[in-house]
């Protein structure tokens, strides 16, 4: 059960068109999303296994996207490491991590066993979504995640050695059991979404951080994806040397450099999540010369259409189904 044109990617298949799915495809700008938020909390949506199928499939339903994502938070990993964490509406840690209480949260098993409603949710997912649609579940970036665990999602502080130790040791390894689990539930392809790896100095990203994210993929090979945003091509061409599923970049990438160079799996991206906020024949320029940009690659071999990150809650309904239609269109 998975979709073919996803398929197609994964594998570098030569095709026409190709997948299409957005990150945060389920959310705010969707109205079945608000309908159910209206008498479900955010938490109630993410951890009642039948909710989060519900949310999962809607847009899936709505937008004829190809493939549907676990509806859930990056950071209920934490939640399961004893931060306790609450959103209204986003998130809040009662205790930030810091030096002196780091090593109390690194209860591994623990955290995982917390974290079975994800397992449940991927269950639930797939029975109710059509059967050439495929499934994918997601993870945090190690970066990212730290970056809400320590406040520096709010404040810029300095760059402290327990960050190293914390990374390395506990937030490695929950997050491959993380991955595990949802791979082991169903999820075809598990993508780490690393949003604020922008704020991480570039001579760690490249050195001792890339030697983390090459744990990750070989402990996984080609079944996890990792999503990239605010680095240039010189800092993350080494990542193309990995055995991820693929590689996600944000809209000021160009695609062509990563087409050139990956060995492994898709390339997906990047198309400018704020022009979906134009009005329509606006929109429909800005997809020309992005198609055109795209063409002009010449082997598209492992594209995956979507975003350069995720879809602005104001978007239009109306943008998101001319967008699919245009991109199936000029790539049929």
């Amino acid at each position: 059960m998975a979709n073919n044109k996803f398929y197609n990617a994964l594998n570098k298949i030569s095709q026409s068109t190709p997948p299409i799915w957005f990150m945060r495809q389920a959310g705010r700008y969707h109205s079945h999303y608000q309908q159910l938020k209206l008498k479900y909390t955010f938490e109630e949506l993410c951890k009642n296994a039948e909710l989060a199928a519900e949310v999962a499939c809607g847009p899936v339903e709505e937008f004829d996207f190809d493939v549907a994502i676990l509806f859930s938070d990056i950071l209920f990993v934490l939640e399961g490491l004893g931060l306790e964490l609450k959103f209204n509406p986003g998130p809040i840690f009662e205790e930030e991590l810091n030096l002196k209480n780091y090593k109390k949260f690194n209860d591994i098993d623990r955290a995982i066993e917390h974290m079975t409603f994800q397992s449940d949710a991927i269950k639930f997912t797939r029975q109710k979504l059509a059967k050439d649609k495929s499934l994918i579940g997601f993870v945090g970036g190690l970066w990212t995640i730290l970056r809400f665990a320590t406040g520096q999602n709010k404040e810029k502080k300095n760059f402290q050695n327990f960050y190293i130790d914390f990374m390395e040791t506990t937030l490695l390894e929950v997050i491959k059991k993380n991955i595990k689990l949802q791979l082991d539930a169903g999820a075809e392809v598990v993508m780490m979404f690393d949003s604020g790896i922008s704020s991480l100095d570039n001579d760690f990203f490249r050195g001792k951080y890339q030697l983390l994210l090459k744990n990750i993929s070989n402990s996984f090979p080609n079944k996890v994806g990792y999503y990239v945003r605010g680095k240039n091509y010189s800092e993350i061409s080494n990542l193309l040397d990995l055995p991820f599923a693929g590689i996600g970049v944000d809209s000021g990438i160009e695609l062509k450099h990563i087409f050139l160079n990956s060995k492994f799996g898709f390339v997906q991206g990047n198309f400018n999540e704020n022009h979906l906020l134009l009005d329509s024949k606006e929109l429909e320029n800005k997809l020309h010369i992005f198609s055109e940009n795209i063409r002009n690659i010449g082997n598209l071999n492992g594209w995956v259409c979507g975003l350069g990150h995720g879809i602005n809650k104001d978007t239009p309904e109306r943008n998101v189904h001319l967008f699919i239609e245009t991109i199936r269109k000029k790539f049929s």
